[in-house]
């Protein structure tokens, strides 16, 4: 089984005694057995010090001259540290959202830092990122229509598994039955008919790594796609009332189904043929 360690490595609302900020370097694995915190001063910030201190680590909690096959990292400032030293060392780095046990972890530290000699008082999130204003895609890549749908949690996976679509991305643990819901549950989604830039889309998304579809009401009312580890995408803008009425339905069953949904390119609505699918799940 492959050995994750999920990574934060940032400056903390705490100073040390010549009142320079400290930063901590914050590991855990995903089932809580490893749960390390080691503080780093402000002028030692590099990714050998990184290196050297997850040696330290690998030496305490794993076999002799193992080392974790992957870093996990969701915070975007500490990317290129860890990326550069996950690369010395020969390993593997993700940036993700989906590092539950390591953002629970940091809001327990979070209730440490008060009680320390150093503390700023400074207001301070653990886990807050900021994200930037949404971006609409380029038109060119929408394609020809799209619309609101669903799909019974039973009917998902029979319904895709042996199809032959170029892109998917199906997460074990997103599959309902993994989830916990029931079978009859509709798991909502969102339909694109490509047309000629069908694969084009489905190429862009790739590279954009969807997390999850979020409907904002307003005025006009807007479909969001979250991506990566802050990006935000303007998929699309409606004032139709049967669309803002679909829009609602979905956001109730997304939130019924444990924020499960789906998202669907195709070149069109013949049901024959499909580019892309991603099963995704809002988690916050």
């Amino acid at each position: 089984m492959m050995t994750v360690w999920q990574v934060d490595f940032y400056r903390r609302p705490v100073q040390d005694n010549a009142g320079k900020p400290l930063w901590e370097l914050v590991v855990c694995d995903a089932n809580g057995n490893l749960r390390e915190s080691v503080w780093c001063p402000q002028a030692e910030v590099n990714a050998a010090w990184i290196v050297n201190t997850l040696k330290q680590l690998t030496n305490q909690h794993l076999p002799e001259n193992y080392l974790p096959e992957k870093l996990q990292v969701f915070r975007p400032q500490a990317v290129s540290l860890v990326q550069e030293a996950a690369q010395r060392l020969g390993i593997g780095m993700e940036a993700t959202r989906e590092v539950p046990t390591l953002k629970q972890f940091l809001q327990e530290r979070a209730t440490v830092y008060p009680t320390l000699p150093g503390y700023t008082r400074q207001p301070y999130d653990p886990v807050a990122l900021e994200s930037p204003p949404p971006v609409p895609i380029l038109e060119a890549l929408w394609g020809d229509r799209w619309r609101f749908g669903a799909i019974a949690a039973g009917e998902f996976l029979p319904a895709f598994e042996h199809k032959p679509i170029p892109v998917r991305s199906i997460p074990e643990s997103y599959l309902p039955v993994n989830v916990g819901i029931a079978s009859t549950q509709p798991i909502p989604g969102v339909i694109i008919d490509g047309g000629r830039v069908s694969m084009r889309l489905v190429r862009w998304l790739v590279e954009a790594r969807p997390v999850y579809l979020n409907y904002i009401p307003g005025d006009p009312d807007g479909l969001l796609l979250e991506a990566s580890l802050v990006d935000r995408w303007i998929l699309a803008t409606f004032e139709d009332a049967e669309v803002k009425t679909a829009a609602r339905t979905f956001q109730e069953r997304q939130q019924a189904a444990q924020g499960l949904h789906f998202l669907l390119v195709q070149p069109d609505d013949s049901g024959m043929t499909y580019s892309g699918l991603w099963l995704l799940r809002r988690q916050d």
